[in-house]
C-alpha cells in the first residue's frame, strides 16, 4: 500500500489533474499527470465497472497497480500528481505484466530519474 502522504485524495486535486494534466497510455492503462508544489509524488487509482462488475476484482487490480507504483516510488522524480485509470482487459494481466506496463508509462512521461 502507498504511504498516506503519497495518496491523492481530494476532489479538487483530481479535477486539477484531469483539467491541466498531460496523458500517457500503454496497453490497458491510462495515466494523467500534472506537477505539484510539494516535494513528493501523489497518486490515485481509478478502476471503473467497465473493467469488472465484481468489486473484489476491481480492488485486486487497484492493489496490483498501487503496489507496483509503491515499489517504483524511489526511482521517480519528485513533485508529480498522477491518476492511473484502468481500462477493460487489465484484469486479465498478472502482477509482472502490470509492472512492465507502468514502467513503460513512467519512461514515456519522463518520470524516471
Amino acid at each position: 500500500m502507498l504511504p498516506r502522504k503519497n495518496r491523492l485524495k481530494k476532489k479538487k486535486d483530481f479535477e486539477r489533474v484531469f483539467k491541466e494534466g498531460r496523458a500517457a497510455r500503454e496497453d490497458f492503462l491510462f495515466f494523467k499527470l500534472v506537477k505539484n508544489s510539494f516535494g513528493f509524488n501523489r497518486f490515485a487509482f481509478v478502476v471503473g465497472k467497465n473493467v469488472s462488475k465484481k468489486a473484489s476484482q476491481r480492488n485486486k487490480v487497484k492493489r496490483r497497480i498501487s503496489e507496483t507504483v509503491r515499489l517504483k516510488l524511489k526511482k521517480l522524480k519528485p513533485g508529480i500528481d498522477g491518476v492511473f485509470i484502468a481500462l477493460p482487459g487489465l484484469e486479465k494481466k498478472d502482477f509482472w505484466q502490470i509492472g512492465k506496463t507502468i514502467e513503460k508509462i513512467f519512461v514515456k512521461a519522463k518520470l524516471i530519474k
